[in-house]
């Protein structure tokens, strides 16, 4: 009885949402743009997928040069990619299209990025990179939690209210791994500012340090809903300063198109995780 009052707290805490239902109330991200717009980036990695029937270049490569079978586990990939896309956009198939997508990211990370981090753990782009796909992987956690609700099996962890929570400690985790690449990285991210800004250094160390301050503003609750949704603005306006002109300039650059769409899909991520303070009505952003 004392655990049955205490998740009603929880849930009224969460979302406010009175008598209404934790489905009902969870069922609210369906039609958020951030959801459809996520869809989109995987739908564009799947396309780009089938046109050069390959993975995403270093964003998602796989860990042994001329591995037989790559142009196989290249169409696999952007099958899945697409599928998972297509179904985010449609209400009937989006529980399922985002549990899809939860695992195979999942996947992305644990097989191909986290083994660069465990051999060479002092080189920061290995960090780098393994952030960049856990924000999407936040991004879908998100999502798969609000979409199947809370249970009372096994998946309860991992799902409903906990599964938010803890999908925005994997994202604020993340953001370190990003951020600190513009400090160890400078003169790499500089050549990527837009020449007509002033003050190309200075913006690389100044969005580096807003990705490690929206970190710490996520795990301790400090205005984390708007530091999350910052952190998505940033990450789409450095998307669309950076590669936007780089397609304008090159339409047919495979790596400018890759880049644009990973990069939109990492800002996505956040996206979702900003959006989900607005589905459950959380003030607060990890506690448990």
């Amino acid at each position: 009885m004392e655990r049955s009052h205490h998740a009603s707290s929880a849930v009224l805490a969460d979302g406010d949402i009175g008598s209404r239902s934790t489905i009902d109330a969870f069922a609210l991200p369906q039609t958020r743009i951030s959801q459809q717009f996520f869809a989109l980036c995987m739908i564009g990695l799947g396309v780009l997928g089938f046109i050069y029937g390959d993975v995403a270049l270093v964003w998602q490569h796989l860990p042994i040069e001329h591995m037989p079978g790559a142009t196989a586990i290249a169409y696999v990939f952007a099958l899945i990619e697409l599928a998972c896309g297509v179904g985010l956009l449609l209400r009937a198939w989006a529980k399922a299209a985002s549990a899809l997508l939860t695992v195979f990211l999942l996947a992305w990370v644990v097989l191909l990025k986290l083994p660069a981090v465990v051999v060479v753990p002092t080189m920061e782009a290995t960090w780098l990179g393994f952030g960049e796909i856990a924000v999407m992987l936040a991004g879908a956690w998100v999502l798969s939690a609000l979409h199947i609700g809370e249970r009372n099996d096994w998946l309860r962890r991992v799902t409903g209210l906990h599964g938010v929570r803890a999908a925005r400690v994997l994202f604020a985790l993340s953001l370190p791994m990003i951020g600190l690449a513009h400090f160890f990285y400078s003169a790499q991210t500089e050549a990527l500012v837009p020449a007509w800004l002033p003050f190309r250094l200075g913006w690389v160390y100044f969005t580096g340090a807003c990705s490690i301050v929206a970190c710490l503003a996520v795990l301790f609750g400090v205005l984390a809903p708007l530091a999350a949704r910052l952190e998505a603005a940033m990450l789409w306006i450095i998307t669309l300063l950076v590669w936007g002109p780089a397609i304008a300039a090159n339409p047919s650059d495979r790596t400018a198109w890759t880049a644009l769409v990973i990069s939109a899909a990492i800002a996505c991520g956040a996206w979702v995780v900003g959006d989900s303070y607005r589905a459950t009505r959380y003030a607060g952003a990890v506690d448990s």
